[in-house]
């Protein structure tokens, strides 16, 4: 496994990968918000690679004058789900943080689907809205502790 820098020719695989895990973890509507991300929000964003296959992605942004560091869109392909991807890709990023950002605070905003993996890795549920992302997807927002 691998876990790389984010290239602008990787968006059309990460769009396919991300389409796989609509309805069941993300609202189809959230295809859309993800392109725009990567095309105009992207700060540090990171690739998962087995065998030069991208199986997942996720990063995190600084927010600076809140002295917050969120992190954002991760997901592992459904093939790859189960053999601890999303743990090294969360380890990596929570490890980099540290290293570059020892001082700031980490925050999550996830749904209902993802929350208790945040949980298992040490953040905290702050806040609950009922179908913030889109109808039956809640925000899960949430602080490392």
């Amino acid at each position: 496994m691998n876990i790389r820098e984010y290239q602008v020719n990787d968006e059309s695989i990460l769009l396919d990968v991300l389409s796989l895990l609509i309805p069941e973890y993300f609202a189809k509507s959230e295809l859309l918000d993800f392109k725009a991300y990567l095309q105009n929000e992207l700060e540090y964003y990171y690739v998962v690679e087995i065998e030069d296959k991208i199986v997942g992605a996720g990063g995190f942004n600084v927010l600076e004058e809140r002295n917050v560091v969120r992190i954002s869109w991760d997901f592992v392909h459904t093939d790859f789900r189960g053999y601890g991807i999303g743990n090294r890709l969360i380890s990596f990023r929570l490890n980099l943080i540290k290293e570059l950002l020892p001082n700031f605070k980490v925050e999550v905003r996830t749904s209902q689907m993802a929350y208790l993996f945040y949980q298992k890795h040490g953040f905290k549920l702050k806040e609950v809205i009922v179908n913030y992302w889109a109808e039956g997807f809640d925000l899960y927002a949430m602080e490392l502790v």
